[in-house]
């Protein structure tokens, strides 16, 4: 009878020195200092970006998220020269991300600990599943105009090649994503497939087009400006960068042409030479959760690859989503890279001289 009061005294006092010592599970843990993660990323809607992406992830994990920006060819050169500069997470557009990926510089994304790859549409988890990381919004091309200005309805790729608006255009320069989605365009103006002569063609009708052309942009949120001062009058775009425009000049009209237009996808992926991989899958899956996407559809633009994300006709409007996404065409990464180095020193002497 003794042991078993000595062996009930010892648990009430252990249990009270448990308590005092901070056991309570109703007390909050002191936290930990919060850890960095490095994102490279677009750089566009920054506090868009900032309130519906960045801020709720790192009050969920108790971390301090850094951001790189650019586009996407200055951030892939950067990244590729020096994988060892400490960024965890990068995002990039299709063609940079193929060459990442060829180049070894990407963790095998380990899909246990990204589950909503299982909720990507189906040529997004294409991607994925031959092992290209994660696809985060899919965009298009289009025109964006000023009717007035321009002076004629523009609804088809042809249109551009129309002599009164000579002076009057700005198209994506060779370096950046769209690029060589306006060489496609370009080839198709001159109807040749343009994998049938490695863009020979197409190059002939960009020199066609050589005197509407007023400016090859590297940013397009530059174009915002170039409309609100008269510089240009059109614009060859991807659709991610119309809000940018429209807060600018609400006014301008949007068309994807009824024959078709080039997609890319931009895609996530963890570095392979961080140290912080665990937080960065973390930050994957938040990228292409329901959660974010039916917000980023709105904020930026972004048509989700998480089919989880129905959007209504208002939301879906400029996006590459129900029609326009039918009658997308994809590129061929691997054709457009072997090509590329040769396609800028040609597409400067035409178009930078």
């Amino acid at each position: 009878m003794k042991f078993k009061k000595s062996l009930a005294l010892l648990i009430i006092a252990a249990s009270f020195l448990t308590a005092c010592s901070g056991g309570d599970k109703n007390e909050a843990p002191a936290k930990d200092e919060p850890k960095q993660l490095i994102v490279s990323t677009f750089a566009i809607g920054e506090d868009e970006v900032n309130a519906d992406i960045i801020q709720p992830f790192e009050e969920a994990n108790n971390c301090e998220i850094i951001l790189e920006t650019g586009n996407s060819g200055e951030r892939f050169t950067k990244f590729s020269t020096n994988p060892n500069s400490g960024i965890d997470v990068i995002e990039l557009a299709q063609n940079n991300n193929a060459q990442a990926v060829e180049a070894g510089l990407f963790e095998a994304i380990d899909s246990t600990k990204v589950p909503n790859l299982d909720n990507l549409i189906v040529p997004a988890k294409e991607l994925s599943d031959n092992g290209y990381g994660a696809p985060f919004v899919v965009n298009s091309l289009g025109i964006i105009y000023n009717p007035q200005a321009a002076g004629m309805e523009i609804d088809e790729w042809s249109d551009l090649w129309d002599s009164s608006l000579a002076g009057k255009i700005a198209i994506p320069d060779m370096t950046i994503t769209y690029g060589p989605h306006m060489l496609h365009v370009a080839s198709d103006y001159a109807k040749t497939d343009i994998t049938s002569d490695n863009g020979a063609a197409a190059f002939k009708a960009i020199e066609e087009l050589k005197p509407n052309v007023v400016k090859t942009y590297t940013k397009s949120s530059d174009l915002a400006n170039m409309f609100q001062t008269g510089e240009i009058s059109v614009a060859v775009v991807g659709d991610f960068a119309l809000p940018v425009i429209y807060k600018a000049q609400p006014d301008l009209s949007y068309v994807v042409p009824q024959s078709g237009t080039y997609a890319n996808f931009n895609v996530i992926n963890v570095s392979a030479a961080s140290e912080n991989k665990e937080l960065a899958y973390a930050f994957v899956n938040w990228r292409i959760s329901e959660e974010v996407q039916a917000k980023t559809a709105l904020s930026l633009n972004e048509t989700p690859t998480n089919k989880n994300v129905q959007l209504d006709e208002a939301t879906a409007k400029n996006k590459t989503y129900g029609e326009i996404a039918e009658r997308a065409k994809s590129i061929d990464s691997s054709f457009v890279n072997k090509n590329l180095d040769q396609w800028i020193n040609q597409w400067n002497r035409i178009m930078n001289q």
